[in-house]
């Protein structure tokens, strides 16, 4: 259990992690490459340790230094493994390396937590499977664990279900230029979080690879292309600055994150856009971004492709005068948590009037007190609900240590603004 005080400064500068989705991507791309890559300022991370572990019991060489990872890639070919892969309750390593130990050799058994096993990966089989990978879930209920028998990828045409995930997407994508032929994929349904397809095409044009696009509906990728090796730099996380921008909000306070970058393809730059339209004051500065809180008011939210920071939003929410609706975030109920479910819960323990429907979330903000916040064991949630804290006496935040999927040092950092 972690006590949470409240806010005493006014005026704060912070630096936050390297962003989990582009390390997570860039450590496949690296692996895959055609020789030695830096990563810069890569996130050090319960989630991407889970990636880096698994990828070295693929045959991959890495080396970590105090700011970097050091990743010698295989060409496309990855080692045998008979032991179960494991990836605890890593939603984004569960999704890419599904896919990716296709490029590998003989079959392969990928599984996670009971939670993880509860999580939805039948579109992606089914892609795999029009890619021509022999591919099935284990015990035929379309979760983990998940067979993947290898096989030299054939490409070709592929309609994907992008409703649930956009990293189903973001799997095949990944793979693609390794293909024999060419690989269409075209999207029948969705696809959510559309700006995380958009770090993963970034992330392919870093290193060297061709994708043509059609909005979010059809992509293609030549066969037969390579990641370059060279030296990369993960940008700031702009989910993890979020929080901070939410204190800043909610406490009335200037809070700078330093080094974001004001044209970041992260979904999470528009949470600024929010803030501002709640009553915030947004300083776009050469070395960061800051916001300064003042008086807050509802407002109305499309956050499809902003799930991370849907838990943030519905905290500063509670603060705001009216009620704020969060719209087309169904796909919430299938992370870490029923993000939805769980939002509600603890709203309504610290006296606020909330409720979700089937793709809504509704807050009505009033004057919020304290109370013992239940995490799920939710990262999001955890990091969330503190931010509460700095403004009621009287939070606390129950298996605090949750936090170190993401964001490791997060206590540490809140800490400096008692």
């Amino acid at each position: 259990m972690r006590d949470i005080k409240p806010i005493r400064r006014k005026y704060a500068e912070f630096t936050v992690p390297g962003s989990k989705s582009y390390t997570h991507r860039m450590l496949i791309a690296a692996a895959l490459s055609d020789g030695q890559c830096t990563l810069n300022s890569a996130l050090e991370s319960e989630d991407t340790d889970i990636t880096l572990k698994t990828l070295r019991k693929l045959g991959v060489h890495l080396e970590k230094g105090q700011k970097q990872i050091d990743v010698y890639g295989k060409r496309g070919s990855l080692d045998a493994c008979r032991e179960t892969l494991d990836l605890g309750n890593s939603g984004t390593s569960m999704r890419l390396l599904t896919a990716a130990v296709a490029l590998g050799k003989g079959k392969y058994v990928l599984t996670g937590t009971k939670r993880m096993q509860q999580r939805p990966m039948q579109d992606l089989i089914d892609g795999l499977n029009q890619m021509g990978v022999k591919s099935r879930p284990v015990k035929n209920n379309g979760c983990p664990p998940i067979e993947v028998e290898a096989i030299k990828i054939q490409g070709g045409k592929v309609n994907l279900n992008c409703s649930l995930s956009s990293q189903f997407l973001s799997a095949l994508l990944l793979i693609s230029p390794y293909a024999k032929n060419d690989t269409e994929i075209v999207v029948t349904h969705g696809p959510v979080s559309r700006p995380y397809i958009d770090i993963t095409l970034d992330v392919m044009q870093k290193f060297g690879v061709t994708v043509m696009r059609e909005s979010y509906d059809c992509f293609n990728v030549p066969g037969g292309q390579v990641y370059q090796a060279g030296s990369y730099a993960v940008e700031p996380d702009c989910s993890q600055a979020g929080y901070f921008l939410a204190a800043a909000a909610i406490a009335g306070a200037t809070i700078k994150v330093k080094d974001i970058p004001v044209d970041s393809r992260q979904g999470d730059i528009r949470f600024l856009d929010l803030l501002a339209a709640m009553g915030c004051k947004i300083s776009r500065d050469p070395d960061g971004i800051a916001v300064t809180g003042g008086p807050l008011v509802a407002v109305e939210a499309d956050m499809a492709d902003m799930p991370d920071l849907v838990p943030t939003l519905a905290v500063v929410a509670a603060f705001a005068k009216g009620t704020t609706i969060i719209k087309n975030v169904a796909h919430l109920k299938g992370k870490e948590s029923n993000r939805l479910d769980a939002t509600v819960r603890e709203l309504s323990k610290m006296g606020i009037d909330a409720g979700c429907g089937e793709s809504a979330l509704r807050v009505s903000g009033g004057e919020p007190h304290g109370a013992e916040i239940e995490t799920y064991d939710d990262h999001r949630i955890a990091m969330s609900f503190a931010v509460a804290g700095l403004r009621v006496p009287g939070i606390a935040i129950k298996n605090e240590d949750c936090v170190a999927k993401s964001f490791p040092d997060f206590w540490q950092k809140l800490e400096a603004l008692y």
